[in-house]
């Protein structure tokens, strides 16, 4: 498997068409659970839509590559539809997105975001390498096969069975970057 991350789409900015990946990543997502025998109800598609739309309350996250909470998605789902969604519901349709692979849970935030590259993990759920942004709570997903060969190469030589590898690295991402030098100048 080759590396990938998507930190040039999750911090863009404006220049970033943050549409296209949303309606792609629904593509892909139903393209993936029709191969695989999943069913991807009208429900489990609009969570993964609002996942992929990310920008949870209080976010400045360009592109809106923003890991989103539960809440804020139950919330969504309420005020856009008929009924009230039930909190076991969104709950349930979370765990099918994340064993098909289609979202990751970003442990230290609580939260949810969209996979950049489900097609490159055939069984489904995986781990992933994220770097979130403190200021606006941008999350860009990378993958660099080495990391993930080197955690499993010490975890073997110390006998730990890794059951699920994460790895979220905090920092500050360009444009908030740019917006500090901004700052500061003034």
């Amino acid at each position: 498997m080759s590396a990938f991350d998507n930190a040039s789409a999750s911090f863009a900015g404006a220049r970033h068409d943050h549409g296209a990946c949303v309606r792609g990543a629904l593509a892909t997502a139903a393209r993936l659970c029709a191969a695989r025998g999943a069913r991807l109800t009208p429900l489990r598609r609009r969570v993964l839509e609002l996942v992929w739309r990310g920008h949870a309350p209080g976010s400045h996250a360009p592109g809106n590559h923003a890991p989103v909470r539960a809440y804020d998605l139950l919330a969504r789902l309420t005020a856009r539809e008929q009924r009230p969604a039930a909190p076991p519901t969104v709950y349930r349709a979370l765990e099918f997105l994340l064993a098909q692979g289609l979202i990751h849970r970003i442990e230290s935030l609580n939260a949810y975001v969209g996979c950049m590259n489900p097609e490159g993990h055939p069984e489904g759920a995986h781990g992933g390498q994220f770097l979130i942004c403190s200021d606006c709570g941008a999350a860009a997903e990378v993958h660099d096969p080495r990391v993930d060969a080197a955690v499993a190469r010490r975890a073997e030589e110390l006998g730990f069975a890794v059951r699920r590898k994460t790895i979220e690295v905090e920092g500050v991402c360009p444009p908030c970057q740019r917006r500090q030098e901004r700052d500061h100048d003034r």
